[in-house]
Order: C-alpha cells, then sequence, then structure tokens
C-alpha cells in the first residue's frame, strides 16, 4: 500500500517541475529571443517479485515471470529548443536579430567582485547608456544594463555625441557623427554554439557554460567565434520567441490530467490502508 503511494507522490512532484516549465514558457511568450524549454520523462528504477516458482507453474504463459513493481517516474532531461524564432522589423538602430538559430551575441555581466564573465542571448534589443568613468562615451548595453561584447571580449563603447549608429550583417558597428563622419567603433562578440545542450540558463535571457572542467571539456568544445563571413545580423529587427503556444496548451492539458490520475490513485491508495487498519480493528 505504501509503494503504491510513493510511486504516485514521486510522479506528481515530477509533473509539477514540467508543469512549472510550460507555465515559464507560456509566462516568456512575447519575450525577445526567447527560446522554450522541453522535458522528457523516464521510469525510475524497477523491483522484480517472484511470486510464482517457475518450477511447479507449468502453465503456458505469454508473459514474463514474476511482477514488476515501478517508482514512478522522473524528468530524464530538459532540453532547450535552440529553432529560430520569427523575426520582427522595427525603427530602431539599436535592434538586432541573429537569423542563424546556431548563433549567439556575447555579454559581459559582471561577477559581483569586480570582474566580469561572459555569457550569451539571443535578445538583440541593445540600448546605450552614460558612462560615468569616460562622459565622452557611451556605452552599447543589454536592456538590464549589462555590456554587449567586441571579438576580443571588451566593452563597446560609442562617442557620445553620435547621431546615429549603424550595424551590418557581420556585426560591425559604426557611429555617424554629427559631421557625417563614420567611425568603426567595434565588431560585436559573435559564437556559434554547437552543443547547445550544455548552455545552462543564467536568467534574464542569458545563458553561460557549466563547470567545463568537471564535464572534461573545454570551452571550444561547446563553442566557437563565429567568422565574419558567416555571421548572420540583421539590423531594424528583433527575434521573437520560439514558443509554440498550441503545442505548449496541449502539454498543459495532458500533464494536468496525468496529475489527477496520480492525485487519484493517491487518494484510493490511502483510503485502502484506511479499510484496512479498520479490519484490523
Amino acid at each position: 500500500m505504501q509503494r503504491s503511494m510513493i510511486t504516485s507522490s514521486v510522479t506528481m512532484g515530477q509533473i509539477q517541475k514540467q508543469l512549472d516549465m510550460i507555465g515559464n514558457n507560456l509566462a516568456n511568450a512575447s519575450t525577445t529571443g526567447y527560446k522554450s524549454k522541453n522535458a522528457t520523462f523516464t521510469e525510475l528504477l524497477e523491483q522484480q517479485m517472484d511470486n510464482i516458482n517457475p518450477k511447479e507453474d507449468k502453465a503456458p504463459r505469454l508473459t514474463p515471470d514474476g511482477i514488476r513493481s515501478g517508482t514512478g517516474a522522473k524528468i530524464d532531461d530538459i532540453k532547450t529548443n535552440m529553432t529560430q524564432g520569427g523575426i520582427q522589423s522595427t525603427d530602431r538602430d539599436l535592434d538586432l536579430a541573429l537569423t542563424s538559430p546556431d548563433q549567439m551575441f556575447e555579454i559581459g555581466v559582471s561577477n559581483g567582485t569586480g570582474g566580469r564573465v561572459t555569457q550569451y542571448t539571443r535578445d538583440g534589443a541593445f540600448y546605450l547608456s552614460t558612462n560615468d568613468q569616460n562622459p565622452s562615451q557611451v556605452n552599447f548595453v543589454t536592456r538590464n544594463g549589462q555590456a554587449i561584447l567586441d571579438s576580443n571580449g571588451n566593452p563597446i563603447s560609442l562617442p557620445s555625441g553620435s547621431k546615429s549608429i549603424e550595424v551590418s550583417s557581420n556585426g560591425e558597428v559604426t557611429a555617424i557623427m554629427p559631421n557625417d563622419t563614420r567611425q568603426t567603433v567595434g565588431q560585436i562578440g559573435i559564437v556559434t554554439v554547437n552543443r547547445p545542450e550544455l548552455l545552462e540558463s543564467r536568467g534574464d535571457n542569458l545563458y553561460g557554460l557549466p563547470n567545463m572542467q568537471a564535464l572534461g571539456l573545454t570551452a571550444a568544445d561547446v563553442l566557437t567565434q563565429t567568422p565574419l563571413a558567416d555571421r548572420a545580423v540583421k539590423s531594424h529587427a528583433l527575434e521573437n520567441s520560439n514558443v509554440d503556444m498550441t503545442k505548449e496548451m496541449t502539454d498543459l492539458v495532458t500533464l494536468e490530467r496525468s496529475y489527477q490520475f496520480n492525485a487519484r490513485a493517491l487518494t484510493m491508495s490511502d483510503q485502502m490502508s484506511g479499510l484496512v487498519n479498520n479490519l484490523i480493528r
């Protein structure tokens, strides 16, 4: 009786995790560059119980001997869906979209100790921010103020007097000055992700590398700098989320039904336990 309750409760906990993941996908359906996540389930270990002595059981069987008692299911893997989202045109010079699904922008994020770590995003809604240390420059940043890095891993900055900005298809950033002179200020850092399953979500639509030493890998095994000729940057555009609302809603209904089935099994196990206790009395 206890085993059936454990099986149901374990499975319900895992279903709840996938429900939370689907809820997160739905909440980010309008988030620029967001990539949906998909979970797969696998059965937990089962126990083989031999309830019949095969030497004494002479009747022909179509099924294996014994009883296989499982302990529920768990989420086996959560994968990020890296398929290309739709491209939406905008009127902002600083809106950029990557039209190749395996490419990402390099972002410099503070590590809290005065240093900076490199993370990656598909969200190309960029902005300009004042540079307190150098008033003659403005910083090229994300919506959350993180630095956009160039191909050498350095933050990109522009002259504060620029009247407009142009970004080429290979990520070259050019500032247009008031006298119409052009000043190239940097090449946006763009990487090609070769093994997206190893990227870890860092929140705020950012991704980072896992502990590569523990995996016996290097950063180059996961991603590499994208050659200029292969870069696919579209200016005055943003990439929409790739969340499939129909699929998410269908999965939501299916999971809710699975949760109800397991909750019903848990309730029935509890009722049977109560019945046995009353019989003993």
